[in-house]
């Protein structure tokens, strides 16, 4: 698979990864997590190494976001670099709306993904400031 494959692969990854979040259905994102994965965020490195580790992290997050008359998420891809056959890095930032499509919240996010048999998942996500999210140049 050339880069330009490789690239689609992983937007189509980012995409249909956020439309399955806006589900807020936990068991709809499990799918796209590599074995381990790692999350990096405000409260530190949490380790997720099955599908089962997802649910007590994500969850919570879903449940919050159905109390805030939560709709939809889209990524904003800012920076996309294949670093090898088989992994890439995806840096930019997820926007939230609410159910009126008023905009709720944005969250800085990199994802290092790594492409195996069953293709591109997360191996990494880190949580950052979306300042600190630099456009493509």
């Amino acid at each position: 698979m050339n880069n330009n494959n490789n690239e689609d692969a992983v937007n189509q990854v980012l995409t249909d990864y956020y439309k399955a979040f806006s589900t807020l259905t936990i068991q709809s994102i499990l799918r796209y997590f590599h074995q381990p994965a790692l999350l990096i965020g405000p409260s530190g490195v949490i380790a997720l190494p099955t599908p089962e580790a997802v649910v007590p992290i994500f969850g919570p997050v879903m449940e919050n976001l159905r109390q805030r008359e939560y709709h939809r998420s889209e990524f904003s891809l800012q920076q996309l670099r294949l670093l090898s056959a088989t992994s890439a890095l995806a840096m930019g930032v997820a926007i939230r709306y609410k159910t009126d499509g008023q905009e709720m919240e944005r969250v800085g996010i990199t994802y290092l993904l790594h492409k195996g048999d069953s293709g591109w998942k997360f191996a990494v996500m880190a949580l950052q400031d979306t300042d600190r999210v630099a456009p493509n140049h």
